[in-house]
């Protein structure tokens, strides 16, 4: 696939060299010398924002982070599902799985998140809860076709990548009329988060690399009033090591030579219209819904929930499960880490108190956190 005119195309992206040592080091020397002439005009350290977690653990267990020039700092964002989940949430998730006649599925990320309560999904199995582990929300649905004097609830958290599986899901429910399955919906979309990101006026965020697997559904025009309105520049990016190098420099040529556009890295995946068969699967089945996110609040329209048409599959309404907010684990700063305020190191408990085995803070727990990215990699 090629894409004539696109800046990524100077990697070869379209060819089978990922990993290439001499293009990685020609994408680093280019990266020096942008970095220093944009932070050389500005005075200031360039602070991009990797919002996926999945990006957030690439540059973490490539290395790459320690070849990054002094004046180049990557900041987490609000990326990784399970970390940007409400205390609150959390809790209603544990309060189904403590319903008798109810089996909760869920993706093995949610197993350690503890509540407010001190306790989480396997010390909750562990007194005899039923948790189901599940790779998909069709293995949910399986289960609950197999099962059926047992009510099947899914734990759906993610982002518009997860959502359209689980729309999917909830219409062979209904085809099959599926009486015992339903889904408790705590699902974020990223365009907000990006606006909420930016209206906070201390945010120090140069510049965004884009998470391309979100991207492959929304596609490019949601994110343009990023550049529009806030002038700042971003990338969509692909997840090896030299998709990531060449999102950073098409960044940073952004900044030198003061545009803020939204390029695209990732063209081999990521079309302008996104994927219209997801996005009609999304727009079936829920509405754009107020969410909460961890640490930050509610924000309007930053999550899915059921369109009235499938409120049926709704869980929360089905069982009766009320929202409370909920408070942060104390001396926990995931809240100001997924804001890009804090690094992992800040938290005075990272390391001692939170460790992966004794996670405080789902920034921890998850695969995708930036707490467990430089737990097990280092900074």
């Amino acid at each position: 696939m090629t894409a004539p005119g696109n800046p990524a195309e100077k990697y070869r992206f379209n060819s089978p060299m990922w990993r290439d040592k001499g293009l990685a080091a020609r994408a680093l020397e280019e990266m020096r010398a942008l970095t220093a002439q944009v932070s050389g005009r500005t005075g200031k350290t360039v602070n991009i924002m990797e919002v996926c977690g999945t990006h957030t653990m690439a540059i973490a267990s490539s290395g790459m982070r320690r070849l990054f020039p002094p004046g180049l700092k990557m900041l987490s964002g609000p990326g990784c599902p399970v970390c940007v989940t409400s205390q609150g949430d959390i809790d209603s998730v544990l309060a189904l799985a403590a319903l008798p006649d109810v089996t909760l599925a869920t993706f093995g990320d949610m197993l350690k998140v503890k509540g407010s309560n001190g306790l989480d999904l396997n010390s909750m199995r562990e007194k005899g809860a039923d948790i189901l582990v599940v790779y998909s929300p069709l293995d949910a649905l399986a289960f609950a076709r197999s099962n059926p004097l047992r009510e099947v609830v899914f734990a759906g958290v993610g982002f518009e990548t997860t959502a359209p599986l689980i729309a999917a899901s909830v219409l062979r429910a209904r085809k099959e009329k599926l009486k015992n399955f339903s889904v408790i919906a705590f699902f974020k979309l990223v365009p907000p988060a990006l606006k909420l990101l930016l209206s906070d006026p201390k945010n120090n965020i140069s510049g965004f690399l884009l998470p391309g697997h979100v991207s492959a559904i929304i596609g490019v025009e949601p994110y343009r009033f990023v550049a529009r309105v806030h002038k700042v520049p971003c990338v969509i990016t692909g997840f090896e090591p030299l998709d990531i190098l060449a999102g950073i420099n098409m960044l940073l040529r952004q900044l030198a030579r003061g545009r803020a556009e939204v390029e695209d890295e990732y063209y081999r995946a990521v079309k302008k219209a996104g994927n219209p068969t997801a996005l009609k699967l999304i727009a079936k089945v829920f509405n754009p819904v107020e969410a909460s996110w961890r640490a930050i609040g509610r924000v309007k329209r930053s999550g899915l929930g059921f369109s009235p048409e499938f409120a049926g599959f709704d869980a929360a309404r089905r069982f009766k499960i009320a929202y409370r907010e909920a408070p942060e684990p104390r001396g926990c700063l995931c809240g100001a880490i997924l804001m890009g305020r804090s690094q992992p190191p800040d938290c005075r408990l990272f390391a001692k108190a939170c460790t992966p085995s004794s996670a405080v803070g789902p920034c921890m727990v998850s695969s995708e956190g930036a707490c467990a990215a430089w737990f097990k990699y280092g900074g």
